[in-house]
């Protein structure tokens, strides 16, 4: 939908721009108008696109889990120490954290099922080391 709405801001903005019947002094609103058509039109397409390569990504280290969602968004930090319980299913992960708060992690934006186990064992890992409670989706204790 925001590819379609850049796309008629941009024709629009260049009917304005090419149209014969301009006779005013303020031409210089129109070359504004189109060319904020044309960065909106490039900021959806890198927004939508993965012309960086992977710009979505969850990544588990010794000492935090990140989780990007994308180009311009920012990224979530959660410390391991911080963590106070974990809960693995197959397509998300619940974070309790000492606070008492929750955080679901979308394990759909893990693309490889190997990059996939390589997350949720690094988890179980870390749990031995960091001494949270772990829980897989069959409610069994880890």
């Amino acid at each position: 939908m925001q590819l379609v709405l850049t796309l008629f801001w941009l024709a629009w903005a260049s009917m304005l721009l090419f149209s014969a019947e301009r006779a005013y002094a303020q031409d210089y609103l129109y070359y504004a108008f189109f060319g904020l058509a044309i960065v909106f039109l490039f900021y959806v397409i890198l927004q939508n696109t993965s012309v960086f390569g992977v710009q979505s990504y969850i990544e588990v280290t010794q000492q935090y889990i990140v989780q990007k969602f994308g180009v311009f968004r920012t990224k979530h930090l959660i410390q391991i120490p911080d963590i106070a319980a974990v809960h693995i299913t197959p397509l998300a992960l619940r974070l309790t954290l000492q606070d008492g708060s929750q955080v679901y992690l979308d394990l759909k934006q893990v693309r490889k099922k190997r990059d996939l186990d390589k997350i949720k064992n690094k988890i179980r890992d870390l749990a031995e080391l960091h001494n949270y409670e772990l829980t897989d989706t069959m409610g069994n204790r880890i």
